[in-house]
């Protein structure tokens, strides 16, 4: 199976890539990111996936657009809710990506996060999938998840605090120093 993989950050990735592979998975990686905030992050993060790229083979497609204004124009009268747009903004530049390449399905590893919204996720996955003509991969990647991250940390991966987006660092902020909205 051809499978092209949205990819978050290679923390994330890195188990993910290896148990596709192990299934017969042939992978290339899709990175396009528009929710990450600052430059520096989202810089950080594509220098990163991209060095990871290189050493494990992983032939990877950048649609390498710093797209914040789009990003928070498409959010801006639901930020409560953004998670849904943010997800359905990637996956179906993804799903369209991998039409084009011929692929036979997508997927993301953002599954791999439990700190993601995975009955989202793949609600919104099947939804793009009916909408491109492309299978949605869904697998749970969660038991996976401090496995990736110590394995990122032992490889020197750029390890970052929050999902990416201006409003999770906020979000983060407010946990941290306990401010009250």
């Amino acid at each position: 199976m051809k499978l092209l993989l949205h990819i978050c950050c290679a923390p994330c990735a890195n188990l993910p890539i290896d148990v596709l592979r192990q299934e017969g998975m042939e992978l290339t990686g899709f990175w396009f990111n528009p929710n990450i905030h600052p430059y520096t992050e989202y810089r950080s993060r594509r220098n990163c996936l991209q060095e990871y790229a290189k050493t494990i083979d992983l032939p990877l497609i950048l649609r390498d657009e710093y797209a914040l204004r789009p990003f928070i124009r498409a959010v801006a009268d639901h930020i409560g809710s953004r998670c849904a747009t943010c997800y359905q903004m990637r996956l179906a530049a993804c799903a369209q990506t991998a039409k084009e390449l011929g692929c036979d399905g997508f997927t993301s590893s953002l599954l791999i996060s439990p700190y993601q919204n995975h009955d989202l996720i793949r609600q919104v996955g099947e939804e793009v999938a009916r909408d491109t003509g492309v299978a949605f991969y869904y697998r749970d990647f969660r038991p996976l998840f401090r496995d990736g991250q110590e394995r990122a940390r032992q490889l020197g991966f750029y390890m970052q605090k929050y999902c990416g987006c201006i409003f999770s660092e906020e979000e983060r902020y407010r946990k941290a120093n306990k401010i009250i909205p």
